[in-house]
C-alpha cells in the first residue's frame, strides 16, 4: 500500500479562500431553525470535500426573504430573544414577532451564530452570511447560485 493514501489533506487560509463561492438562498416559508442549520453547514464548510476545521473554508451565503421564514409551532409568540444592555436591571426581551416587525433579517443571523463555534473563528464565518429582509440583495456582482434548501 501507498503512502500518499493515507495523507490527509488539510487546507491552508489562501487555498480556502480561492476556493470560496457565493451561495444563494431563498427563505420564504421555510423553518427557521432547519435553515440555520443548513446555513451553518455552508458557512463552516463541512460541504467540501477538503474541509478543515481549524481554517474557515466556508462560502459566502446570502439569505433573502428573511421576513417570510417560519418558525414551528407556538414559538412566534413563546419564544425570548433575551439580552442585558449591561446596565442595572437592564435584561431586555423581545419575541420573534417583535423582532420580525423592526429588524426580521436578525431572526435568521441570531439562528445561524447560535449554531457556529464560540470563537475568532465562528465570529469569521459569520461575516461571511449577509441575510436581507426582502427579495433584493446588492451581490449580484458576485454571481451567488441559487441554493435549493426546501425539502424534498
Amino acid at each position: 500500500m501507498s503512502a500518499d493514501i493515507l495523507n490527509t489533506v488539510f487546507l491552508t487560509k489562501e487555498q480556502a479562500e480561492a476556493g470560496r463561492k457565493w451561495l444563494l438562498i431563498d427563505a420564504e416559508n421555510q423553518v427557521v431553525g432547519r435553515l440555520a442549520s443548513k446555513i451553518a453547514h455552508i458557512l463552516r464548510g463541512k460541504h467540501k470535500p477538503a474541509y478543515t476545521p481549524h481554517n474557515d473554508c466556508g462560502d459566502y451565503v446570502v439569505v433573502i426573504n428573511a421576513e417570510k421564514a417560519r418558525f414551528t409551532g407556538n414559538k412566534e409568540s413563546d419564544k425570548l430573544f433575551i439580552y442585558h444592555t449591561g446596565f442595572v436591571s437592564g435584561l431586555k426581551t423581545s419575541t420573534p414577532a417583535q423582532v420580525r416587525a423592526t429588524h426580521p433579517e436578525r431572526i435568521i443571523e441570531h439562528a445561524v451564530k447560535g449554531m457556529l463555534p464560540k470563537s475568532t473563528l465562528g465570529r469569521n464565518m459569520s461575516d461571511k452570511l449577509k441575510v436581507y429582509a426582502g427579495g433584493e440583495h446588492p451581490h449580484a456582482a458576485q454571481q451567488p447560485v441559487l441554493l435549493d434548501t426546501r425539502k424534498k
